[in-house]
């Protein structure tokens, strides 16, 4: 939403007054578009919308308007309140340090009570005047210091501070409160003698873990903002340490106890102002004006075009001079984006990742030399003119404006041969004096006319830049270009600016890690459609009878082609010596991480959720249970067959049980049938097998599962209802199940919008997977394979669950047990939780308590879930890392 704030500026005075009103302006035909100023590196990469031609227009002077009397700012209404991450960054920072606190309570009891004991045995060397003054004085100033700075705030009009701190005093009461009881109901003894400790005088009530009147008053005055403050600061630190130490002395806290009751006060105090926000006190257009004209501009007029993420431009008109484009930086745009940086540098190594200034003032002087050193090599870039601090919390740069359009805004047939080439030219200047860009996208490409292009958003810039970072450069406006007009237009011009080498040079950045965010956005988006239209193509091409279905599927793999390796394929053909093996720009690849953090929560749950008291080892069959070891063993070459049966192409039966043993682990991160089907997929592409054959194969192989699932299902039913007399009541949930199906697939029948997206579905399917079984028809063997290990693993599956129900005592037929393991099996393994952890083991023991009892239904499970689950957890990530360096996953 954008208003006009009409600014009465009287010259020579810093103050202006602001009245608010939306009072549109019509546009003269004289005022140049908006071009893209340079942006702040600390804004997140955002795909920008498109922005109006023109900016707002700059109104006739008055006749008896004297310049500087009034000037009309375009200001966007700012938000009452803003969430800084910083503000969570302490927050964590605060429930971490309580946390090791209690740890701490509780791993060195001898060192906390040695201090106790030290402590107690030195505060009767102080005087009690002394400490009786203390006293008096603590707790005087611990409620003075507070309402001293709430009357000055409210003084000031700055009420809503004071509302934040004493909403925030009141929750850090709560949060005392809550620990009071815990430590006192139910925290482990070592933990309660470190937080409390008997009163002097005898008496039998323990101390307090936390104070309930101290750390609301530190989570006040830090809400408040009174530690930016420094007088009030140092007030605040002696009101504290006054108050603890006269707590100490006297004997009514511990060291511990203290200590977390300001970790209490301080978390609680930031957790509200990230929770509701803090004010806003970004700078508004007013103060713009104001800082403007203390560098010497007369001002007219200032209209806020478009920009892209939380960057502010200002297009300013002066009485007397071209067109200002003045970028403000603040505190509030430098926290945008702060955990998706924090990640990059987490991830990447440091030549992959923009620099981030530490301060506001870093921030100016990086974006003013960059700018200064862009002019000097004589790339087309705006020309900073003046820099001024606006206060503490923002400062601006001002450039001459550029007329101009972003590449974003260009139709496709308007980015011509000239234009690339001028910019190209620009990047080769910056390149010479090694400067790097940083952010070569389209919002950063002006088009001043047909044959002539400008640089803009120069801030993330670095000077000195290294060879790989001026590399990245290149990559990164190949790709930019290529998503416009071609990979084959976009290296053509680079080759004829830069030449093969240097072009040639970049073909091992050209990965997406090393990219904006904005460009791999756009890579995604590229890819799906290119996809997509392929395979509606083909689909149509075959049903009309015009390309076979070998044809339909090389069409398809070509359309999956990527982008970037497209573009490989170009530089290849200028320059085919060129370096293939990619630069190593991460540090710590993602699927590591979620190893690491997968092997974790493995460790967890396995402590957690398989107890020994559950198994009740006691009671085990030694014999059964090895039983039931060998048939969860047998499962995994019964899903190594199950694949193989439905790949025409010969695959290794070793190398493959031991990727079916990988999925163990993979299972850890994702629902079962989802991490099983991607790893699959994969495997079978690292194979050899084209990606739609590998899809396909896959496809066939779940189809199958599930029409053997189902029918085994109902032959164990009727055989269980035939031995038990319906006693068991299988075949009557055999009976219910078809007709739900039955019911469900009527419903899909009925209801257009699921029938579209269901037939969709299914024509997708078949058009890989019949052709795929097509081929299988050849060759008997194999789907004697496939369906053999389906029907295998089902029954492995079945006997190991058998075997560990009779290793406990139970006595139920294996066709119950069949029935058993088909129906709730596949009921809790449809809750996505990773590896049903919980839905199917609750199934599993519900099921079978129908014909085994408690005592024993829960331990089976519970060994059955063992054995087949957590146990191959260890073996299945080894055979995945191996795997990985072997390349065949």
């Amino acid at each position: 939403m954008t208003g006009t704030a009409d600014v009465n500026v009287d010259k020579g005075s810093d103050e202006s007054a602001t009245d608010r009103s939306a009072v549109p302006e019509p546009e003269p035909p004289t005022v140049s578009p908006q071009p893209r100023a340079p942006g702040n590196q600390d804004a997140p990469e955002a795909v920008p919308e498109p922005r109006p031609p023109h900016p707002q227009p700059v109104p006739p002077q008055s006749a008896d308007e004297p310049p500087g009397e009034h000037l009309a700012v375009d200001e966007p209404l700012l938000a009452a309140r803003a969430h800084r991450p910083s503000d969570l960054i302490r927050f964590l920072a605060g429930v971490l340090g309580i946390i090791a606190v209690f740890v701490l309570a509780q791993i060195a009891v001898s060192t906390t009570s040695g201090i106790e004991t030290d402590i107690s045995a030195n505060a009767h060397k102080i005087p009690g005047v002394l400490s009786t003054i203390m006293a008096l004085v603590s707790s005087i100033a611990v409620l003075a210091v507070p309402l001293a700075f709430a009357v000055e705030r409210l003084i000031k009009r700055d009420g809503l501070r004071v509302a934040d701190g004493v909403l925030a005093s009141v929750l850090a009461y709560g949060v005392s409160l809550g620990i009071d009881w815990w430590v006192a109901a139910g925290a482990p003894p070592a933990v309660r003698d470190a937080l409390t400790q008997l009163p002097p005088g005898g008496g039998q009530t323990l101390t307090d873990p936390v104070h309930g009147y101290l750390a609301p008053v530190i989570a006040y005055m830090t809400a408040v903002g009174m530690s930016s403050r420094p007088r009030w600061r140092v007030a605040l630190w002696v009101v504290v340490i006054l108050s603890g130490v006269t707590e100490l002395i006297s004997g009514y806290t511990t060291p511990l106890s203290l200590l977390l009751t300001v970790l209490i006060g301080w978390s609680v105090a930031y957790g509200t102002l990230y929770a509701i926000g803090s004010p806003n006190i970004r700078p508004t257009g007013k103060h713009l004006m104001t800082g403007l004209r203390k560098v010497g501009f007369t001002l007219r007029r200032a209209p806020r075009p478009d920009a892209p993420g939380e960057t502010r431009r200002y297009l300013v008109a002066q009485y007397e001079g071209p067109l200002l484009d003045v970028h403000i930086i603040d505190r509030e745009q430098q926290a945008a984006g702060f955990f998706y940086r924090a990640w990059r540098r987490i991830r990447l190594r440091s030549v992959a990742v923009r620099r981030s200034p530490q301060s506001l003032r870093q921030a100016l002087e990086q974006e003013a030399l960059i700018a200064y050193a862009a002019a000097a090599s004589g790339a087309r870039a705006p020309q900073l003119v003046a820099t001024s601090e606006l206060g503490p919390d923002a400062a601006i740069l001002v450039y001459e404006n550029v007329a101009g359009r972003t590449l974003d805004e260009l139709a496709d047939d308007e980015i011509t041969d000239d234009v690339m080439a001028s910019l190209w030219e620009s990047v080769a200047a910056l390149h010479e004096r090694r400067i790097a860009h940083r952010r070569l996208t389209g919002e950063s490409l002006l088009v001043v006319d047909e044959k002539t292009g400008c640089l803009v958003n120069l801030s993330g810039g670095d000077i000195a830049a290294g060879d790989l970072t001026l590399r990245i450069d290149v990559a990164q406006l190949l790709t930019t270009f290529a998503l416009r007009i071609g990979p084959e237009r976009s290296v053509d011009v680079a080759n004829r600016v830069l030449g093969a080498d240097r072009v040639a040079g970049s073909l091992p950045l050209l990965q997406p890690v090393g990219l904006s965010r904005s460009t791999r956005i756009d890579l995604q988006r590229m890819s799906k459609e290119r996809k997509a239209e392929a395979r509606a193509l083909a689909l149509e091409q075959v049903a009309a009878g015009e390309r076979t279905q070998q044809q339909a599927e090389e069409d398809i793999a070509a359309a999956g082609e990527d982008l970037l390796s497209r573009i490989r394929g170009q530089i290849l053909e200028i320059a085919p010596e060129a370096p293939m093996a990619p630069a190593k720009l991460e540090r710590l690849k993602p699927k590591s991480l979620i190893m690491v953090i997968a092997l974790s929560f493995a460790a967890y749950l396995a402590l957690t959720t398989v107890q020994p008291a559950q198994l009740k080892l006691s009671q085990l069959n030694w014999g059964w249970a090895a039983v039931a070891l060998a048939a969860a063993a047998t499962t995994y070459g019964a899903a190594a067959m199950s694949l193989t049966g439905f790949v025409p192409e010969r695959l290794p039966f070793v190398r493959t049980v031991a990727a079916q043993l990988a999925g163990s682990f993979v299972k850890l991160v994702a629902p079962a049938a989802i991490g099983g089907i991607a790893l699959n997929t994969r495997y079978l592409q690292k194979a050899g097998i084209r990606s739609g054959q590998a899809v396909a194969s896959v496809g066939a192989s779940q189809l199958a599962g599930l029409g053997g699932h189902l029918l085994l299902l109902f032959c164990f039913g009727l055989i269980t209802g035939t031995q038990t007399n319906g006693d068991l009541g299988a075949s009557r949930a055999v009976i219910i199940g078809v007709l739900s199906a039955a019911v469900l697939a009527l419903v899909v029948a009925a209801v257009a919008p699921l029938r579209r997206f269901v037939v969709t579905r299914v024509r997708s399917l078949f058009f890989g997977v019949v052709p795929r079984m097509l081929d299988l028809m050849q060759t008997p063997t194999k789907l004697v394979t496939g369906f053999g290990g389906i029907l295998l693993l089902t029954l492995s599956f079945t006997a190991c669950l058998y075997a560990s129900v009779r290793a406990f005592g139970g006595d139920m037929s294996y066709s119950a047990v069949a029935v058993v393991f088909l129906t709730a099996n596949a009921a809790g393994s449809a809750i996505p939780t990773p590896g049903g952890i919980g839905p199917v083991e609750i199934a599993l023991i519900g099921a079978l308590t129908v014909g085994v009892p408690a005592s024993a239904a829960a331990p089976a499970v519970f060994l059955y879930r063992l054995l087949t689950f957590w146990l191959p957890v260890l073996p299945g990530w080894v055979a995945y890392n191996v795997l990985q360096r072997r390349g065949a996953l």
